[in-house]
């Protein structure tokens, strides 16, 4: 897959199939959008998904909005599926302002689209001035087809990036990883952490701080499954800041993968959150910690026997 950043000057010379849209979570809805563009890429168009360095909204409205999936998390989703570009264009002032129909004949012009697949809820341009009766309007002019996809729902409701996030954020997430399709994950390089895993509590763990603008579920321990390169592994993770540990400690996510002891210190790896255990305490003693700590691998290892 290429990956176009940090431009708003791209060209594409093959004939393209194009997607739009913030594409927060990559959920069951866009597995849908997905589906349609791959099966227009089986007829010799190229694959291209176009989304914007930051939600629009913060710029736009100064809004401190947490993501789902970062870019750089993202981007791994979309080589995944199979994507043949991902454009990941700035949203400069230019852009904001840029007219609905502007921006559809930059779009055709520059990316040779023979094809767009969208959603019913898509809505681009100045003030959100274009939707997809935008684009079906300067269809025959420009020489593209318009897919529109109706929304998937799930319990009588739209499956949205909101919905998925009001799961995690109240920690749901067995309803969350059903929305999206696969389990919540957070990715990263491990980090060095106190050392106190091994030596102190008897249960060595690695560490990742996720990115600020990353969606973390409550802080507390999870069940987890944890991916590094091809190996799956299972274990508990904590998201949270160790009150117990001394200090001050930074909001991350630490995880004991069970039945491992190899160093991954500068390792990429995935953290993928299955279930809540119990919300993050803090205890009046390491030893208290410990025992709990002992307590949590056992049900984790308990949940895997009937996973």
């Amino acid at each position: 897959m290429e990956y176009i950043k940090g431009t708003t000057s791209f060209h594409i010379e093959d004939q393209t199939v194009v997607s739009f849209g913030k594409f927060d979570g990559l959920h069951l809805g866009h597995e849908l959008l997905m589906e349609k563009m791959l099966a227009k890429k089986k007829t010799g168009l190229k694959s291209v998904i176009f989304t914007f360095d930051i939600p629009p909204r913060r710029r736009a409205f100064d809004v401190e909005a947490k993501v789902l999936t970062t870019n750089e998390e993202k981007m791994h989703l979309f080589e995944r599926i199979g994507i043949d570009y991902l454009i990941e264009c700035p949203f400069t002032e230019e852009i904001m302002c840029m007219d609905a129909a502007d921006f559809v004949k930059k779009i055709v012009t520059e990316l040779n689209v023979k094809a767009m697949i969208v959603g019913t809820d898509f809505y681009f341009g100045h003030n959100r001035g274009g939707d997809y009766h935008t684009l079906q309007q300067y269809a025959d002019e420009l020489g593209y087809e318009v897919s529109v996809v109706d929304k998937m729902q799930y319990e009588n409701r739209d499956i949205s990036s909101t919905f998925v996030r009001e799961e995690i954020a109240a920690g749901n997430m067995e309803r969350a990883n059903h929305l999206l399709g696969y389990h919540y994950f957070v990715q990263g390089k491990v980090e060095h952490g106190n050392h106190l895993g091994g030596p102190v509590l008897g249960c060595p763990t690695v560490n990742l701080l996720p990115a600020a603008d990353k969606l973390l579920p409550p802080n507390g321990v999870y069940v987890a499954e944890v991916v590094i390169g091809d190996q799956i592994c299972q274990g508990i993770a904590n998201v949270g800041c160790k009150p117990t540990i001394e200090g001050k400690n930074p909001i991350g996510v630490e995880t004991h993968i069970f039945d491992f002891d190899k160093d991954l210190y500068g390792t990429m790896i995935r953290v993928e959150f299955l279930s809540r255990v119990r919300a993050e305490q803090k205890f009046a003693s390491i030893e208290e910690l410990r025992a709990q700590l002992q307590e949590d691998i056992a049900y984790g290892r308990s949940f895997f026997k009937q996973y």
